[in-house]
């Protein structure tokens, strides 16, 4: 099923011990710092699991290509090392797409599901250059090009700091670790499995996502029976950075039915 052994996550577990558990799973070139605003709300109300990729952050980098099968079962193999029978899962652009792959595959793993800024399949041949691209060149070659898809031209101007500490965070990925990821991206197509998801769904976009649009946003949201489509206006494709406030308020009013069920 895997083409890589299962690596041991990175991760942060924080928050009460007998809250439900919520997973956040980053987009390509982050880490789990990525969710630093989120998580200084959500740990008060959750047992709060946040980890690196797989060739991210502070997790191993093993050689690509990767799979979504290999992502997916690093994700499992970390619950059942903490011995998390169940929880909720929050991902962004690949982690959206860990996301799908977890609820569809192992669905009595996965209670209640928010997919954010994330497609079903993303454009393989941009992909496929893109990870040619940063092992030739290094992932310093593409900073310009992500940030112009991570932030509007608005967010950029005033918040130049903010800016800046993504592109460290981006500069900072492993080569193979971002390479390989972009092969998760350019091999993976969740389109048929979308109708199999049971969890309840919250589908999130940025209104001005370059990277992954509000149309396909919508196919997810029409392919999942019950999901809720919520369009964050003023963002782009890193809306939880961009939009803090509205994200968090969203992924809360979502999750809202399983805080309280395990105290």
């Amino acid at each position: 099923m895997t083409s890589e052994p299962v690596v041991s996550l990175n991760h942060v577990l924080e928050g009460p011990e007998d809250a439900p558990v919520l997973v956040l799973s980053h987009s390509l070139g982050a880490t789990l710092g990525m969710w630093d605003d989120q998580a200084s709300v959500l740990r008060e109300r959750f047992r709060l699991l946040r980890y690196d990729q797989r060739g991210h952050g502070d997790s191993p980098v093993p050689s690509g290509p990767y799979k979504i099968e290999d992502l997916g079962l690093d994700v499992l193999a970390l619950l059942d090392r903490l011995e998390i029978e169940h929880a909720s899962f929050c991902g962004l652009s690949i982690g959206g797409l860990v996301g799908m792959w977890l609820a569809s595959e192992a669905p009595g793993r996965v209670e209640r599901l928010v997919l954010c800024c994330t497609a079903a399949r993303f454009d393989s041949d941009f992909y496929d250059a893109r990870a040619h691209k940063v092992r030739a060149e290094g992932v310093g070659s593409i900073v310009d090009a992500v940030l112009e898809r991570w932030f509007t031209p608005e967010f950029r101007a005033t918040r130049p700091e903010t800016v800046e500490w993504a592109e460290s965070m981006l500069r900072g990925t492993p080569t193979e670790g971002y390479a390989g990821c972009c092969e998760v991206l350019r091999d993976t197509d969740m389109r048929s499995r979308l109708g199999e998801i049971q969890a309840p769904t919250l589908v999130v976009a940025g209104a001005e996502d370059p990277a992954t649009t509000v149309d396909q946003a919508e196919e997810i949201h029409d392919s999942i029976q019950g999901a809720r489509l919520v369009v964050v206006e003023g963002a782009a494709h890193l809306a939880n950075i961009e939009q803090p406030e509205a994200v968090t308020r969203e992924i809360l009013n979502h999750l809202e039915p399983v805080i309280g069920e395990e105290r």
